[in-house]
């Protein structure tokens, strides 16, 4: 199959696994090659990488005139392995099931690898799920690389670089956003382009590619963490200092966290300062405010997450005649629960329940008398003190009125009434009357104004006048002047 760059292999069924190359042309000539003379043919051949082979550059003409009449041997020591040569190649060490059951209707194609790329070790790569790939991709799940040469299935570890420069684990891949990911798997020169799919085997009606991705690092094991609360409570409590249990196990774990920044639900911050001897992992720490015994203490911390050392190389080639579709490789624990039947134990603190919540009772704030004499009157406490109950002895008696008595009342009433029905009249009356009076004033104003805006106009009037006058005076006596 004539190309203008590259290598089609076709593997033929001889026992010693011969592997006919056509480069160009037809065949000429025959040679037998190792895989690594086979590494170094690729570079022996600079005019596949840069010309086209059905216009051959001047220097290539040059070659074949003077070239022409030597035989094979000596031409490819000089010039090199030729476009069109027919190389037979002999793998060493290949499984016998590659033979048992290779199937010639099956396409297989041989690529070389450089002396580097054939370790393993920790790959970082920047990955981003494919828009059309309907589920997102969890950490720790196992997915099929096609990495360069190769098809092999690893756990990956996805992580986002946070503004500080540390690898966050995250549990599940961004919608629409790259993310970093770190697995073990072959050395693979930084800048190769890797697609990944969750399954090979069977057909999948929707969309099979699952993440597309460039590697950016390789041979080094980044510290990827991931976050951890620990939680303690408090058991004695002083002014701003309180002794707190329950958050570490042992003195030494306390002595590894002397000094880090420790906070209450409630949001004072702390410091944890010594370890106690009684209880075990107990501590002394300080606060910026007096804690109270239902306070809950955590502190932030970051758990270094290991990477899976996992390398399983799709070895489907193996596999019988007509099964090649089929290889599983590493399955996931939901696949195994869903092919066994085995359904997923609920546990009970992760359902959903009523969140009852106790009422707490705060004490009242207190502030010093002292301090009370030093602030500012506005920020003094103004609490009225409440009366105190007027005992009994102290109550008025009851008063009853006689008869007469009664009628006084009543007459004194009544006269008050009208006495207070007159002022109320009288008041009225002396609005509207107010109201009047504003109503001609205004009139007057009104009138006063219109008139001295009059008398303005005429003294304009008059002024511009005797100005006209004046300019026509001047103007005639200077052009008297100029005759």
């Amino acid at each position: 199959v004539p190309l203008d760059s590259g290598f089609v292999l076709l593997l033929q069924t001889h026992v010693n696994l011969s592997i006919g190359l056509t480069v160009g042309g037809c065949s000429a000539g025959c040679e037998r090659l190792s895989l690594t003379q086979l590494s170094e043919l690729w570079l022996r051949l600079p005019c596949l990488h840069s010309c086209s082979l059905s216009f051959p550059p001047p220097v290539v003409q040059l070659n074949r005139a003077e070239f022409e009449d030597q035989d094979d041997e000596t031409r490819v020591q000089y010039e090199g392995f030729r476009p069109g040569m027919y190389i037979r190649v002999e793998i060493e060490s290949v499984p016998c099931e590659l033979v048992l059951n290779f199937d010639p209707h099956y396409p297989l194609i041989l690529g070389g690898l450089g002396n580097t790329e054939g370790n393993v070790g920790y790959v970082q790569m920047r990955l981003k799920k494919h828009r059309w790939y309907k589920k997102i991709l969890k950490t720790r799940d196992p997915l099929i690389l096609s990495l360069g040469w190769r098809r092999f299935q690893t756990i990956p570890m996805y992580y986002i670089e946070d503004h500080n420069g540390r690898q966050r684990l995250l549990k599940y891949t961004p919608q629409h956003m790259h993310c970093g990911a770190s697995f073990w798997g072959p050395i693979t020169p930084q800048g190769t382009g890797c697609l990944a799919i969750q399954s090979v085997s069977g057909a999948t009606p929707d969309f099979r590619i699952a993440a597309t991705g460039v590697v950016l690092d390789l041979d080094k094991s980044i510290k990827v963490v991931k976050k951890l609360k620990l939680t303690g409570f408090p058991f004695k409590i002083y002014k701003n200092t309180a002794f707190i249990k329950g958050m570490f196990n042992s003195i030494l774990e306390v002595a590894k966290f002397e000094g880090a920044a420790i906070r209450t639900v409630s949001g004072i911050r702390g410091q944890i300062k010594k370890a106690l001897r009684t209880p075990e992992g107990a501590f002394r720490a300080t606060f910026e405010d007096k804690l109270l015994m239902s306070d809950i203490v955590f502190m932030r911390t970051w758990y270094p997450v290991s990477i899976p050392t996992f390398y399983n190389p799709v070895t489907s080639l193996l596999k019988p005649v007509g099964t090649k579709d089929s290889w599983t490789g590493m399955k996931t624990t939901g696949q195994l629960r869903h092919e066994k039947g085995i359904r997923l134990k609920q546990n009970k603190d992760s359902l959903y329940k009523e969140i009852v919540r106790e009422k707490k009772h705060f004490n009242k704030l207190h502030i010093p008398k002292a301090l009370q004499k030093a602030l500012p009157f506005k920020n003094k406490p103004k609490n009225q003190e409440k009366k105190a109950k007027v005992t009994r002895d102290q109550w008025r008696p009851a008063v009853i009125r006689e008869p007469h008595e009664k009628k006084i009342a009543a007459l004194l009433m009544a006269l008050g009434t009208v006495h207070n029905y007159k002022l109320k009249k009288a008041k009225t009356k002396h609005r509207q009357q107010v109201k009047e009076h504003l109503k001609v004033k205004q009139k007057e104003e009104e009138a006063k104004l219109k008139r001295q805006k009059e008398a303005k106009k005429k003294l304009y009037r008059i002024i511009g006048q005797k100005e006209k006058k004046r300019q026509k005076l001047s103007l005639k006596g200077s052009a008297g002047r100029e005759t």
